[in-house]
């Protein structure tokens, strides 16, 4: 009984974390749309919004996935939580898109660690009978974080500026004062660290050595597949949105119903991830996500945009709940935030290209749905990566 409590202490402290990540990466692609309107910023420079951001979170991955591996979990969870909740709390006085730009990159350092660092935690924290449900668990709240920030941004932006929205993200703060007391650190690291020093280099070096090179390749090609596609699609909903001829309020309500659907798309991945494992998982769900995402970019009815744009949630969300199980599965505890940080890094690429392309694209007047098309094509490569260089891992116990 003890060790559900532990368990499930774990999980809600680890998943709040997750949560006020979510919330902040929400809440950027609705004050994109916002800062769109009062800075009068041209589509390049919304993608290099979110493109910053980006390169911020590949920068955070890595580092804080060797320091992880070199001081502990808990301590690198703890510096992220503070970094980026501080950062978003200064960006909310920014006036000019310099400095916005400037704090975006820090938010998205403490954003980029943060995340396989808690899902690493999480992964040896817990039996392997029930791990992958639990991490996709963990993945759940971002759902909640996106939920959160889309309804601030839906009655707080419009009443109040995107400011408070800003503000409001300054909060995680307060609970990275609690979690200094109140989270434990993985046992699997501890006896680790007390066995052997091990230099980051070594570390580094063991992620692409013979026996885990496969799996490096594969999580490399999935992980970029993922995030390019991710941020490429999710920061500019709203703005795609407003492309198609609504509002900007109409599309912060369109944006929120489809925001629900992420939901049942994470809890049916925890049902389903330890009944048919990890490759059929990822690959029924990416390539759910690439279809519904070449139907979104050829909707043209509200009745199509919606069923597509919630299904495009669904999988999308799912897909992403089976690759942080997935991930840290593939390297043992004394390289294993490496790997896993160093793959989500080499994703956060991705996520910088993607806004990127998507801005670019749009200032040469191309059309939605052949930038939809180009997310489809990658996403499908993701799925070749799994389905021939992917090992199944489900119930295996962690080194």
């Amino acid at each position: 009984m003890s060790q559900d409590v532990s368990r499930n202490k774990l999980l809600w402290i680890a998943g709040l974390g997750w949560l006020f990540d979510a919330m902040d990466v929400g809440m950027l692609s609705f004050i994109l749309a916002a800062l769109q309107k009062e800075w009068g910023l041209t589509a390049e420079q919304m993608g290099w919004i979110g493109s910053v951001n980006s390169i911020g979170m590949a920068v955070g991955a890595l580092v804080f996935g060797l320091l992880a591996d070199r001081i502990g979990r808990k301590q690198v969870f703890i510096i992220t939580l503070l970094l980026f909740s501080i950062g978003s709390g200064l960006s909310a006085f920014a006036t000019t898109l310099t400095v916005f730009l400037i704090l975006r990159f820090f938010i998205g350092m403490g954003l980029g660690g943060e995340l396989p660092v808690a899902s690493t935690l999480v992964s040896e924290s817990v039996p392997a009978h029930e791990r992958g449900k639990v991490v996709v668990l963990l993945e759940s709240f971002w759902a909640g974080g996106w939920l959160l920030a889309a309804l601030i941004s839906f009655f707080v932006i419009p009443a109040y500026g995107w400011q408070m929205a800003l503000i409001l993200g300054a909060l995680p703060a307060l609970y990275a004062i609690y979690l200094r007391i109140n989270l434990p650190d993985s046992q699997k690291f501890i006896a680790v660290k007390t066995a052997e020093r091990r230099s980051v280099w070594r570390n580094i070096a063991d992620v692409w050595a013979k026996p885990y090179a496969k799996q490096t390749t594969m999580l490399w090609i999935l992980w970029f597949a993922v995030v390019f596609s991710y941020y490429g699609m999710f920061l500019w909903l709203p703005s795609v949105m407003v492309m198609k001829g609504f509002s900007l309020i109409k599309s912060f309500e369109y944006v929120l119903i489809m925001t629900f659907a992420q939901l049942p798309g994470y809890f049916s991945v925890a049902w389903l991830i330890e009944r048919i494992g990890r490759k059929a998982v990822l690959i029924i769900y990416l390539v759910g996500t690439a279809l519904s995402a070449y139907f979104f970019g050829n909707a043209e009815s509200v009745a199509m945009l919606m069923t597509f744009g919630a299904l495009l949630s669904f999988f999308n969300l799912g897909a992403w709940g089976a690759l942080y199980a997935y991930t840290p599965e593939q390297y043992p505890t004394v390289i294993r935030a490496t790997g896993a940080g160093m793959a989500a890094s080499f994703g956060r690429i991705g996520g910088i290209l993607g806004p990127l392309l998507v801005g670019y694209l749009v200032a040469q007047n191309v059309s939605v749905t052949m930038i939809f098309a180009i997310f489809c094509v990658a996403i499908f490569i993701g799925v070749l990566a799994v389905l021939f260089l992917g090992k199944e891992t489900k119930q295996q116990e962690l080194a």
